[in-house]
């Protein structure tokens, strides 16, 4: 079956790779560069301890309480586009304990098998950079730790257990930390991975495969024959024949969807994050700065710190105040940090956000060979191989790893 992917970051990687798999002819056509967008500028790490959908009890509120505040970990910009206020109140409304917990369990079920799919690409030959060092969530009061520990519950019916740290504690697990940090919780089965190498790595065995991969190839419109997609036309008016498509292009997936002649409301959750090479100290964990919203994760020579989410943003210019806050909460936690060599240009990319907090896998309702991939939010490292994986099941018409009721809360038609 021909098959076109749109959109070269990891999900689209991830799907193209699993339809070859299958035996799919498969063509990823992505605007720009593979994995140069939200994929490269990533955490680096699959947080399965950290799989939270967004839309949570207070998170607007709070968002509200720190518009004026332009170092905040959470930034709501404000705007009159119809548009973007109907996001918003979409978002609102899910920002209860209900939809939280049901959306975390989706989750959790997606990416439960997220560290043996990557062990699986390494073992079919896809070489990429991969840690297994856990997670240390880190608090600086007892009232945040207490705070975040009142949804663990969820996390520990799905076999993610924590170790409870507190005082000393915390810097015999981390000996890097400074004595701010008093109370943390320690997730044994996060892993980090530089995501440029995974994407590289996806691309080179897609072509080993005999895939086709096209960069620097837009999308200018889609051709169909009543309720079907028969080509892809190309920015330069190039004509793609295919069987099927799928739309995994992050943030513009809405506005292609769209041509489709299908409304999916997919924002820009706008984050950061700075590199240091070499790095300016030794960790034994990958953590998150829980009071400040900030991941700090340990690669190769590098250390990656990763945070901010900043709605209604229509660029990705970097924000220098955003960007020294993450920096000041670095020199905050750690006591040797100092003023260190070696920053890397900071990076500043959007993350496609849904109004539910939930991934978009399926078919269209306007055309039955027409299917999408994204929404990820933040998860997009961590949910990208089981995403990949019950898509390609959806379109091969294989019974996919979640139940119909699952899938119907991802699935594109639910809006």
């Amino acid at each position: 079956m021909r098959t076109v992917v749109v959109g070269g970051g990891i999900v689209g990687l991830a799907s193209a790779y699993e339809l070859a798999l299958a035996g799919c002819d498969v063509t990823v056509l992505e605007a720009g560069q593979c994995g140069a967008g939200a994929s490269h500028g990533n955490a680096a790490k699959v947080a399965l301890a950290e799989s939270n959908p967004v839309p949570a009890p207070g998170v607007l509120l709070q968002g509200i309480k720190w518009m004026l505040k332009p170092d905040s970990p959470l930034s709501i910009r404000p705007s009159l586009a119809p548009g973007y206020l109907k996001f918003l109140l979409r978002m609102a409304l899910h920002c209860n304990a209900r939809d939280y917990e049901a959306g975390l369990d989706l989750h959790l079920r997606l990416g439960a098998d997220a560290n043996d799919l990557f062990d699986e690409y390494q073992r079919q030959g896809i070489d990429f950079e991969m840690h297994d060092r856990g997670v240390l969530l880190a608090f600086e009061t007892q009232e945040r730790f207490d705070e975040h520990s009142e949804g663990l519950a969820a996390f520990e019916s799905a076999g993610y257990v924590p170790d409870r740290l507190h005082g000393d504690a915390v810097q015999e697990a981390e000996p890097a930390l400074s004595d701010r940090i008093r109370h943390g919780l320690f997730f044994s089965g996060d892993r980090q991975i530089e995501p440029d190498s995974l994407t590289a790595a996806l691309v080179d065995r897609l072509r080993q495969l005999g895939a086709t991969i096209r960069e620097g190839v837009s999308v200018g419109r889609f051709v169909r024959s009543g309720d079907t997609v028969t080509a892809v036309v190309t920015g330069d008016a190039e004509v793609i024949s295919t069987d099927a498509v799928v739309v995994a292009a992050g943030v513009p997936t809405g506005g292609l969807l769209a041509q489709l002649g299908q409304k999916v409301p997919i924002y820009s959750g706008k984050g950061y994050s700075i590199d240091y090479s070499p790095a300016p100290i030794n960790l034994r964990t990958s953590l998150t700065l829980e009071d400040a919203r900030v991941a700090v994760t340990p690669l190769n020579g590098t250390l990656r710190l990763a945070g901010t989410m900043e709605f209604g943003s229509r660029d990705d210019d970097v924000n220098e105040v955003r960007v020294e806050a993450i920096r000041r909460s670095a020199r905050e936690a750690f006591h040797s940090w100092g003023e260190p060599a070696g920053e890397k240009a900071p990076w500043a990319g959007s993350r496609p956000m849904t109004p539910d907090g939930l991934p978009i896998i399926g078919r269209l309702d306007v055309a039955k060979n027409a299917y999408v991939n994204s929404g990820h939010s933040m998860l997009g490292l961590t949910l990208a191989p089981g995403s990949a994986k019950v898509l390609t099941d959806v379109i091969l018409d294989r019974q996919p790893s979640l139940s119909p009721e699952l899938l119907a809360r991802v699935s594109p038609n639910r809006f």
